[in-house]
């Protein structure tokens, strides 16, 4: 028995005339999904994305933050003219990434290209942010009775006229057995001593004092040696009436705490960029960066040569000026552990205390050797007296 085989009808054009003419056009099919270019299909779309200018917008945006991010890696704290760029906040190497790719989404063309662009920013950058991320997991545990309360603050030239009581009575209230204390001076035009010994040994009574320049250091606990930390390679300018304010950068004051000897570093390293000075269309803005750049970098390799010779239980807190994006983090002084697991918060900032801006800016850093246990780090509102959060540590040695 046989069966007849199925026929298939296949369409043939619509055939119609036009002005006498057959047209043969054939009739629009719906066909499936068609891949355009096989294995490089993934290229195609941003390629065609690219030639509208939306796409370009959106592509480019994480193409350039990525080249910076790597770029700021390889020149920060190598390149003095890069400074400048030291000036972006270290959040932003978290927060413009994710902004870049949360904004490329709606480009279908371009948004997966976009989004890996900055997924590789975001992986990068975030050592240069500055997140505490041990903080909120471990923290500083419980104080001990004994432990030592550190105060590390750059005092804004120390008081303004007509501040002396509140700047005392800030100081009082604070209850510190130590104060690190910066910028002790004044400053016209000119750094300037200040002679105001008379009146601490009267608001503060029961301290013993340290002064190397513009750093001085108060403690309750018994003071057995100090010395200003000087980096030989350093030329001091002639032309001043305060050499030592540029000479000393780092006081070492050692402690006798109970049956140990702490040593603690009253740190202020100088400024790398004059913020608020003169335009970078002026000469005198690079000449005072790149005379920054050449003092920075002995004051910090002084710094680090004492802290490794030194075998006691280590301290070092003040104004580094330093952010955690900038390269010159490679200087600090190795074998220290920031203090910052003892601060519950994911980011820190020291700077600026005043005006509408928040404090972006961690600045300012407590550094500890492994035999010393810190309980707890944080940032103190200076209540005007100052551009500079207050550190306030308790430490165990």
């Amino acid at each position: 028995m046989t069966r007849a085989l199925d026929t298939v009808e296949t369409p043939t054009p619509e055939t119609s005339t036009v002005d006498g003419r057959a047209d043969h056009t054939p009739t629009a099919t719906t066909a499936g999904p068609r891949r355009t270019g096989g294995r490089t299909a993934w290229l195609v779309g941003p390629l065609r994305g690219w030639r509208r200018p939306l796409g370009r917008v959106l592509l480019a945006g994480p193409v350039l933050w990525l080249v910076f991010v790597v770029t700021h890696m390889l020149m920060s704290g190598r390149i003095w003219w890069w400074r400048p760029a030291d000036l972006v906040p270290p959040l932003a190497y978290v927060v413009v990434p994710m902004l870049l790719a949360i904004a490329a989404l709606p480009c279908r063309r371009t948004r997966w290209p976009a989004v890996v662009l900055s997924a590789g920013a975001l992986v990068i950058g975030t050592s240069l942010a500055g997140l505490n991320v041990r903080g909120p997991v471990r923290g500083g545990g419980p104080v001990p009775p004994d432990a030592l309360r550190v105060v590390a603050w750059n005092t804004e030239y120390w008081y303004e006229p007509g501040q002396s009581d509140e700047f005392y009575d800030f100081l009082r209230g604070l209850d510190a057995d130590v104060y690190l204390l910066q910028e002790y001076l004044r400053w016209p035009g000119e750094p300037e001593r200040v002679h105001d010994l008379d009146r601490i040994a009267s608001q503060m009574p029961g301290y013993e004092v340290a002064v190397a320049g513009e750093l001085i250091t108060l403690s309750r606990v018994p003071i057995i040696d100090h010395r200003a930390i000087d980096p030989p390679e350093l030329d001091e300018p002639d032309d001043t009436d305060f050499p030592e304010f540029w000479r000393y950068k780092a006081l070492r004051t050692d402690l006798r705490v109970g049956d140990t000897v702490l040593s603690v570093y009253n740190v202020h390293i100088p400024t790398p960029i004059w913020v608020g000075g003169p335009s970078p269309f002026e000469s005198l803005f690079w000449d005072v960066i790149h005379t920054a750049y050449v003092e920075r970098g002995p004051h910090l390799r002084a710094l680090a040569r004492d802290v490794a010779a030194n075998d006691n239980p280590v301290l070092v807190a003040g104004d580094m000026n330093t952010t955690s994006a900038m390269g010159d983090t490679r200087g600090f002084p190795a074998g220290l552990r920031d203090a910052a697991y003892a601060n519950p918060a994911l980011t820190l900032g020291s700077w600026p205390a005043t005006g509408a801006l928040p404090a972006l800016w961690r600045l300012d850093w407590a550094l500890v050797s492994p035999d010393v246990s810190v309980h707890r780090y944080e940032f103190l509102d200076p209540h005007g007296l100052s551009d500079h959060r207050v550190q306030f540590l308790t430490v165990t040695p």
